[in-house]
């Protein structure tokens, strides 16, 4: 359907968000909406920039090496897949932010690549807190380590956590892993000195509304904005 369809879209979800930000006493400027464009055709995320998104996201390292040579490097990209060692040349230093670094290996790989071109990149650790082996993530125990390790590392930035909800019909489904990732983060702030945890990254197309309810203030989100 094109232009309309997307700019609509993104207006329902950006009210969405601002009712459930209303609901809990939340200021909705605080929450920033991600677009997940994976699979989508340039056309879309084009449309979605004129609607007003600056924000896009990719899961694969090739398909956001495609967007940032066909689009350009004008938006602000981040990546949210499982990224592969092997892919980490690809990634770091072509992105804001990486939601996904679910391991020490993967840090450490991170780290690396961030030192030899001479940046800092931001990062999230994943969290795995369904259980479920189809989902990557640190286990809960396992994170105070890893931060431990990132403190040391003068090349990454730790800006907060991430998780995914089991796939779900009822969005209530998700508020108790979105819970508990907020609780971990009250819990290793103060915890661990020196460690900012400011960003949530929960809730997608199914559950954001949940997310934002649970405390999260970064959205990932693709199938209610792009559906056509």
């Amino acid at each position: 359907m094109g232009l309309p369809a997307v700019r609509e879209n993104l207006a329902s979800v950006r009210e969405r968000i601002a009712s459930a930000a209303r609901r809990c006493g939340r200021d909705a400027a605080e929450i920033t909406l991600v677009a997940v464009s994976k699979n989508m055709p340039d056309s879309l995320v084009l449309e979605a920039v004129e609607a007003g998104q600056r924000v896009f996201a990719e899961n694969r390292a090739q398909e956001l090496a495609g967007r940032l040579r066909r689009l350009g490097r004008d938006l602000e990209w981040h990546f949210i897949g499982h990224l592969q060692r092997n892919k980490v040349n690809m990634v770091v230093g072509n992105v804001a932010l990486i939601h996904s670094v679910d391991s020490k290996r993967l840090l450490e790989a991170v780290a690396a690549r961030a030192r030899d071109i001479q940046m800092v990149q931001d990062i999230l650790l994943q969290v795995n807190l369904t259980g479920e082996e189809s989902k990557y993530g640190l286990e809960e125990g396992e994170v105070a380590y890893v931060l431990e390790i990132a403190a040391g590392l003068s090349s990454v930035r730790v800006r907060g956590l991430m998780t995914m909800a089991a796939l779900a019909d009822n969005p209530e489904a998700s508020r108790r892993c979105f819970r508990r990732l907020r609780e971990l983060r009250d819990r290793l702030e103060g915890e661990i000195e020196g460690t900012s945890l400011e960003i949530l990254s929960m809730g997608m197309t199914q559950d954001f509304e949940v997310a934002v309810e649970e405390g999260a203030n970064m959205l990932r989100v693709g199938t209610a904005i792009f559906a056509t």
